[in-house]
């Protein structure tokens, strides 16, 4: 069930991303009389679960239909030099039924049925569908190809700005109805941190106060770890033990951050307090109440829950003594630790600890801070590209497709964290469709910033070479993406 809940947030999120994205490119076209043929969420190769076409001035619906066949007829022939060659002419579309969808030249609105992805056929254009046939008829004033380059190109952004508007618009609704909450730096150098091997190995100990970033402070203790990944070779003011101290990163340290990506690097430290035990808690019945504190296990101080899971793990299948603080006592509780290294207890949440700074906004006070928070994003993942294109950070490794998407999405169902995630994946696809790939927008739009500052439009020859390239592109990211994946699961 909980593999479910994550495929379906996973579809529905997809779903309303390439909706959005798709209909950018729909209206703008729309707006400037370019006919588009088509419009689909998903794609439908061969056939489509869902198609709708104003034909003969009614609605028409088919479910699980194949293609409609494109308006040419083609003819095989041989020119004078013997060579092959094939001959597109229009159909006769007088001589179709007054029902056949062809003689329709309303857009055709339909769900595909391999659901990663989407697409609008625009007249004129050569794009993924590479229709070479329409490109060999003569240009029609409606096509994309007839239209100004400012006009194509307002056609080509206009799926990334949308991706953009949504996220603005879903940070705006989160933050208008939930406020925002993040845990303050400060509140978690009331204990200090705790470090795993590589922040050991980098310099930081348990109990340092994190002060500065590359001379700056970070007040959301979260975004410490993305400031030093981000900014390679950063330094970082901690204080420890009551004095200030200056750690510098070492050279190759964002490559080993990534490669540890799954592992707490640095985190908040926290007492051991106990808020409840799980059913057949080795715990409870030895003793231990709600509220109790554990400070040790036999001889060895944890005076803190990351000192205790350090620890605990040796002594599995043993008996060990817990000591625990309730009130103004301390007891020592005997116990048989079970072979699986857990007391069954559940520490106390966050908010025992410390004091979550929450901002609220009204809907007006929300909507300068909903564009402020998608630029900071958008600032975010093109560091991270930087990165990922950066051979020496060897961050390409830590790439994922859509096993790594889907993971991100939780278990259960939590609207805000749908809503968090879709904003957060529209911001992804709108950087990552403006790269100067052919086959994407991105390339498309350099070849029209290339078209409007020359004045000379590229060939629709070079142009459906650049596609073919862009398309290989485009596809061995994805097979690369999408075998880190697989490489992950079998590690």
């Amino acid at each position: 069930m909980d593999i479910f809940i994550k495929v379906v947030q996973f579809f529905l999120a997809l779903s309303i991303l390439i909706f959005v994205h798709e209909l950018g490119h729909f209206m703008a076209a729309k707006a400037f009389k370019v006919r588009v043929d088509k419009f689909y969420l998903f794609f439908d190769w061969g056939f489509s679960l869902l198609r709708v076409k104003r034909v003969n001035g009614k609605l028409r619906w088919k479910f699980f239909a194949k293609n409609v066949p494109e308006r040419y007829t083609t003819t095989e022939y041989k020119d004078a030099a013997g060579k092959k060659q094939v001959k597109y002419d229009p159909i006769d579309l007088n001589t179709l039924d007054p029902d056949d969808w062809r003689r329709s030249d309303s857009t055709e609105y339909g769900i595909g049925w391999f659901p990663l992805g989407g697409y609008n056929k625009i007249a004129g254009m050569i794009d993924e569908s590479m229709d070479k046939e329409q490109m060999k008829q003569p240009a029609k004033e409606w096509e994309f190809r007839s239209k100004p380059a400012w006009q194509r190109f307002i056609i080509m952004v206009a799926g990334v700005f949308m991706n953009v508007v949504l996220a603005i618009v879903i940070y705006i609704g989160l933050l208008a109805s939930n406020g925002e909450q993040y845990l303050p730096t400060a509140e978690v150098n009331k204990y200090g941190i705790a470090v795993d091997s590589l922040a050991y190995e980098f310099g930081f100990r348990d109990g340092d106060k994190i002060l500065a970033v590359n001379g700056a402070p970070v007040e959301d203790f979260n975004r410490i770890q993305m400031e030093m990944i981000l900014e390679g070779g950063a330094t970082v003011e901690v204080e420890r033990e009551g004095q200030p101290l200056v750690i510098t990163l070492p050279e190759g340290a964002v490559s080993k951050m990534l490669s540890k990506q799954d592992v707490d690097f640095i985190t908040y430290r926290t007492p051991f307090l106990v808020s409840d035990f799980s059913d057949g808690s080795t715990a409870r019945a030895a003793g231990m109440e709600v509220g109790d504190v554990i400070i040790g296990i036999n001889d060895i101080p944890t005076p803190f829950y990351k000192d205790f899971t350090r620890n605990i793990k040796q002594f599995c299948d043993q008996d060990i003594t817990l000591s625990v603080v309730r009130g103004a006592d301390t007891l020592a509780l005997p116990m048989h630790l079970p072979e699986a290294g857990v007391i069954g207890v559940y520490l106390a949440p966050l908010s025992e600890f410390f004091d979550l700074e929450t901002r609220e906004y009204t809907f007006w006070q929300a909507i300068p801070r909903g564009f402020s928070k998608t630029f900071t994003e958008i600032g975010d993942y093109w560091k991270q590209l930087k990165l990922i294109f950066n051979p020496s950070t060897k961050a390409y490794e830590s790439v994922g497709g859509f096993i790594s998407i889907g993971k991100i999405f939780p278990d259960t169902w939590l609207w805000s964290m749908f809503w968090r995630l879709t904003a957060f994946l529209s911001i992804a696809l709108a950087v990552m469709n403006i790269l100067p790939i052919p086959a994407l927008d991105g390339g498309h739009i350099l070849f029209l910033l290339y078209e409007i500052i020359t004045r000379r439009k590229p060939s629709d020859k070079f142009m459906e070479i650049a596609e073919y390239i862009g398309l290989a592109l485009v596809l061995a990211l994805v097979l690369f993406a999408n075998g880190n994946d697989i490489i992950k699961l079998f590690r």
